[in-house]
């Protein structure tokens, strides 16, 4: 006959382990899968008003090569 052991082992962290984020993945897939989320929808807008600043002025020329 086999003899049986007295402790589990390891067993019950494995499962704990494997087990917890397989049902938190299980959830958030859920969540977004259903588009419910923890936080509430808001929408932001943001105006920004910035004073108007006048056009660089224009660079000279460049000067050209003397020809040869």
């Amino acid at each position: 006959m086999a003899e049986q052991s007295s402790g589990s082992g390891a067993t019950p962290w494995l499962a704990f382990m494997v087990g917890g984020p397989v049902v938190v993945a299980a959830i958030i897939g859920f969540m977004m899968y259903s588009g419910q989320s923890l936080l509430p929808h808001r929408t932001v807008e943001v105006k920004i008003a910035a004073p108007q600043i006048p056009d660089a002025p224009k660079l000279p020329d460049a000067p050209l090569p003397k020809p040869q």
